[in-house]
C-alpha cells in the first residue's frame, strides 16, 4: 500500500481528536472535513500572512461565509454551477466541487466519492495539535477549538458568522454583488 492511500485511509479512519487543550472532530464527518478546511486556509502564529488571532478567527468565519453563499446566495444572472463548479446545494459538494484543484485545493472526492483531503491537511493538524496541546491553552488550542466551533456550530444548527459583505455594492468605483464570494 502506498504512503499516500495509507495516509488517505488514515485521515477517513480517523476518530475525533480529543486532547488536554483542544476537541476536534473525527475527519470522517462532515463538522470535521469543513473543521479542517477552515484551518487549513488560514494563517497561524509563526506562518508567514499571519496578523493576529481575531484576524485569522474571522478569516476562518470569511471562509464559511463565501461556502454558504455558494450555496444559499447566487448572484442573478449566475448560476450556482458558474460560482460554485456544482449545481448541488450540499456543502461537501460544494467544497469538493472541480476535483483536486477545484473550489478548495486539496479537497476533493476520491474514486469511490469519499470526500479526502490530501496527506499534508492532517499533517498539518496533527502539528498544530501538538503545539496547541503543549502547556495550558493559548492560541493555537483557541484557534483550533474555533474552527470546531465553528464548523459544528454551522452543521448542527445552521448558524453561521455576521457577514460584514452582505450590503456591500460599490467597491472603488465598481458595482459587485454583496457577500462573500
Amino acid at each position: 500500500m502506498d504512503s499516500l492511500l495509507k495516509a488517505l485511509l488514515f485521515v477517513l479512519a480517523a476518530p475525533a481528536l480529543t486532547a488536554a487543550n483542544v476537541d476536534f472532530p473525527s475527519a470522517s464527518s462532515v463538522e470535521g472535513y469543513l473543521a479542517r478546511l477552515l484551518l487549513n486556509e488560514v494563517a497561524f502564529p509563526g506562518e508567514q500572512g499571519y496578523v493576529s488571532e481575531a484576524n485569522t478567527r474571522r478569516a476562518m468565519e470569511n471562509i464559511l461565509l463565501v461556502l454558504v453563499a455558494r450555496i444559499h446566495y447566487i448572484p442573478m444572472p449566475y448560476t450556482r454551477f458558474q460560482v460554485a463548479q456544482t449545481s448541488s446545494e450540499k456543502l461537501l459538494d460544494v467544497i469538493t466541487a472541480g476535483g483536486v484543484h477545484g473550489q478548495v485545493e486539496g479537497f476533493y472526492r476520491d474514486a469511490e466519492g469519499y470526500a479526502v483531503a490530501y496527506p499534508r491537511v492532517a499533517e498539518r493538524l496533527h502539528y498544530l495539535l501538538n503545539i496547541a496541546n503543549d502547556g495550558t491553552p493559548g492560541r493555537f488550542a483557541r484557534l483550533l477549538n474555533h474552527a470546531a466551533v465553528l464548523a459544528s456550530n454551522y452543521i448542527e444548527q445552521l448558524q453561521r458568522p455576521e457577514n460584514l459583505y452582505a450590503h456591500l455594492r460599490i467597491v472603488t468605483g465598481k458595482p459587485v454583488t454583496g457577500r462573500a464570494y
